[in-house]
């Protein structure tokens, strides 16, 4: 009897000692980047041709936003500002890397970066200073050689490095210096997630850990995935709004629907990845009391000067451009022990992100940061204290987009256009797609929102574009 009575108090000690032990450990963080992907590229965003059920499952658990919004139209400054929690502006990384700066435009493109500083302090770096294991899977695109994930806080890094494409394609080989090649035919995405859950699996327990998938999917080429592509290309046949609709932007095409079968494919594989990561969490016992953030790095490609792989209607413009369409993105997070859909209208940005991971880590950033932890929002539905967000995008695109910037402030935005030194205001409550520029109707309005643009930029110490003396008409 006494021995029995011993065991039940040594069970209940252990028992309380490991409730303790979980309750002080720091959660693991899960951060799901994905590249290209469109304000409405997915099921619960509102697609009606392309799915992504296991994303879609996901939202049921999080906190969906509903105004997110991508620090840049382009990926390296977005997964700068997310790295760091600092403005693109900032970081002096405000085109992708290297970009594409022509010498035949009136204006000439300010020189940014083609690096992620190593004087900054990322987020990994952080989190790996307190404890954390840090691992890195996917795109990285912050720099070349003695820049790499490894250089900036992570401990693992599979598969990042300076290209911002998958240059072998997204079917092994894959040509790519931080991934080696598996069997012919493998999938660059089942990949990446295989190696994220054999992290996972194999991970010590006592160690929180901060996991970064970054998806080369859906960014081009645009290339079938050969699993799925049939299915959508019957479901297509079937669709009653299957042939490509298009407008003008400028002299760049705006595509106005999804029809494309290739795209939905890639769409349906990332999120089927997703679900075998979150199937992967679950299995072991590490999903509950997680931090899962799900987001892009900038709007869908539907604006090009030909015709783009998807539509982000009724936003206009696409990636590249400071419309609503380049920048406004889908985002999910599920913070520990959280099992609700509850919908956010707060304007968020991408560098919101890190102080937020850091909230839930327990720790402080002594540098500066632009961004706005989003705890308080979970915790008791506090609105964020920000008055205005800023876009700085002062370099000539792919897209067709020509410099510029642009400021939201409340239901307000103003794009600023360089090379015309044109302002348009557009009021986002009434006209989602800015079509209508209000700047000849509210001048008051149209002038301070420049600015507040312009302290903003001098905030920031953004570059700027320079006249261009050797250009000819």
């Amino acid at each position: 009897m006494k021995k029995i009575l011993i065991l039940c108090i040594s069970f209940l000690l252990f028992s309380c000692n490991s409730k303790q032990k979980n309750t002080t450990k720091k959660p693991n963080v899960i951060f799901i980047l994905v590249d290209d992907l469109g304000w409405n590229d997915l099921g619960y965003t509102g697609s009606d041709f392309y799915e992504s059920p296991n994303i879609d499952s996901l939202s049921k658990d999080s906190f969906e936003f509903l105004t997110a919004y991508a620090a840049s139209p382009v990926c390296s400054p977005t997964r700068a500002s997310i790295m760091t929690g600092k403005h693109p502006a900032r970081v002096n990384i405000t085109d992708w890397i290297p970009g594409v700066d022509p010498k035949n435009r009136p204006l000439l493109g300010p020189t940014d970066l083609h690096q992620l500083p190593m004087e900054e302090t990322t987020i990994a770096e952080k989190l790996r200073e307190s404890g954390y294991k840090t691992f890195y899977s996917g795109k990285w695109h912050l720099g070349s050689q003695g820049f790499y994930p490894e250089q900036s806080g992570f401990d693992i890094n599979i598969g990042g490095f300076e290209k911002g494409s998958p240059i072998g394609g997204y079917y092994s080989p894959w040509k790519n210096p931080n991934l080696t090649n598996g069997p012919d035919g493998e999938y660059l995405t089942d990949r990446l997630t295989n190696e994220s859950i054999s992290f996972i699996e194999n991970h010590d327990n006592s160690e929180s850990f901060f996991l970064f998938l970054s998806f080369y999917n859906v960014h081009t080429p645009i290339q079938p995935n050969i699993k799925h592509v049939d299915y959508f290309k019957e479901k297509l046949i079937s669709k009653k709004d299957n042939k490509v609709k298009t407008r003008k932007e400028g002299k760049a095409t705006s595509v106005l629907n999804q029809v494309n079968a290739d795209y939905a494919s890639m769409v349906y594989a990332m999120d089927e990845n997703v679900g075998r990561l979150i199937a992967s969490l679950k299995e072991n016992d590490l999903y509950d009391d997680a931090l899962i953030i799900f987001s892009s790095d900038n709007g869908g490609l539907s604006t090009q000067n030909r015709i783009a792989p998807t539509s982000v209607f009724p936003l206009r413009a696409g990636k590249g451009w400071l419309y609503e369409g380049g920048v406004r993105i889908p985002q999910l997070i599920k913070p520990p022990n959280h099992s609700q859909n509850i919908k956010i209208e707060d304007v968020t940005v991408s560098y919101d992100l890190f102080p937020t991971i850091l909230d839930y880590a327990g720790l402080t950033s002594d540098q500066i940061i632009d961004g706005k932890s989003l705890m308080p929002i979970f915790k008791d539905g506090s609105k964020l204290e920000r008055e205005d967000v800023f876009w700085h995008f002062p370099h000539y695109h792919g897209s067709l987009w020509k410099p510029g910037s642009s400021i939201r402030s409340g239901d307000w935005k103003l794009v600023k256009l360089y090379e015309s030194n044109k302002l348009e205001l557009y009021n986002l409550s009434e006209d989602i797609g800015e079509m209508n520029d209000l700047s000849s109707i509210y001048p008051n309005k149209t002038q301070d929102l420049l600015k507040r643009l312009h302290k903003l930029q001098s905030k920031t110490n953004a570059n700027t574009v320079s006249i261009n003396k050797n250009f000819k008409n």
